[in-house]
């Protein structure tokens, strides 16, 4: 990975998502995730469900124009 940022993000309008749309696996119910564009392109964690409370693995990808998607797993697959 880069240390340099503009490397992973080329320059476009300044902007990247802080926030992705996402729905459990589990309960199915809608869930707004902050995420942290700082943080490279591919994050990998573990969040549990606002509703349910039960535990996903999370996997956020941004693209090269900062747009931000979450991809939700439930722990026991």
């Amino acid at each position: 990975m880069s240390d340099n940022l503009d490397d992973e993000f080329p320059l476009g309008d300044g902007t990247a998502d802080v926030e992705a749309i996402a729905y459990c696996p589990y309960c199915g119910e809608e869930n707004s995730l902050s995420v942290d564009p700082g943080g490279g392109p591919l994050q990998q964690y573990v969040e549990d469900c606002h509703v349910c409370c039960r535990p996903w693995e999370v996997t956020i990808r941004f693209d090269h124009e900062g747009h931000a998607w979450a991809d939700l797993r439930t722990t026991d697959e």
